[in-house]
């Protein structure tokens, strides 16, 4: 069951990645699936994540753990943003908004991808960014499914905020010039790793104590609570505009009714 599970969220970055490789996006639409999965992982991480730690270690566990995870993902997310804009010497600083990470121009309709591109590299960084929270994600995952306390709601916001990611990573990458086949190895790649997190979070971890599965549990909440602010929810509202309020919302109560389950 682990195994399936951890195919099942993990195809949505093979997925993403050849939907992005092959396929040009209105940015709309692209800002309506990044904010429906910024809604659904804030039922994840809130359910699933943060009140299992809180009731595995208590609160000063938790919110220890929570900030160390929001903490982590933020510096490294600042450093791949410095990545990602690096080799764009010709762009002015103040013409990057939201996060350097999702170049949804790369991935939209009516761009022109080049070698040049100015933010190609900005499809690496999100590579690693991606597996940056979606390892403890996945662990988290994993825990869920060994105790059998469900990770339905969990699952569905992994899927829907991992297909973006690699839809829009891998549109920058071949921006930047690289191959079809090389871009979509790197994205299986990453989805065999976060496979195997699945596995080891249901086998190992989740016969641990419950202090010791608190921990990781709270961390993957501040990396993902730390993603929405540093990157999803600014991009999606910078081409989506207000309504994406709304996609927002149905994200949440999609999650929400699955964590019922």
């Amino acid at each position: 069951m682990s195994l399936l599970f951890g195919i099942v969220t993990s195809s949505a970055l093979v997925i993403g990645g050849l939907i992005g490789v092959w396929f040009e996006l209105p940015k709309r639409v692209l800002a309506i699936i990044l904010s429906f999965a910024a809604g659904a992982l804030v039922t994840a991480l809130t359910f699933e994540l943060f009140e299992d730690a809180y009731e595995r270690g208590g609160i000063w566990r938790a919110a220890g753990g929570l900030f160390v995870g929001a903490v982590v993902f933020t510096t490294l997310s600042a450093l791949l943003d410095r990545w990602a804009q690096a080799g764009s010497k010709s762009i002015p600083a103040d013409e990057y908004r939201g996060s350097a990470k999702l170049d949804t121009d790369a991935a939209a309709k009516g761009h022109a991808p080049t070698a040049e591109s100015t933010r190609g590299a900005a499809g690496l960084a999100l590579l690693a960014a991606a597996t940056l929270d979606g390892v403890p994600e996945n662990l988290a995952l994993g825990v869920a499914l060994g105790e059998g306390s469900g990770g339905l709601a969990l699952l569905a916001a992994i899927f829907v905020s991992n297909l973006p990611e690699a839809l829009v990573g891998a549109a920058s990458m071949r921006s930047q010039g690289m191959s079809r086949p090389s871009v979509i190895w790197l994205w299986v790649a990453c989805s065999v790793l976060l496979v195997a997190a699945v596995v080891v979070g249901a086998g190992p971890l989740s016969t641990s104590d419950p202090e010791t599965i608190s921990l990781p549990l709270a961390f993957a909440a501040g990396a993902v609570i730390a993603a929405l602010a540093d990157t999803l929810m600014p991009e999606a509202f910078e081409h989506g505009g207000p309504a994406v309020a709304l996609s927002t919302a149905a994200g949440f109560v999609l999650s929400y009714v699955l964590s019922l389950a």
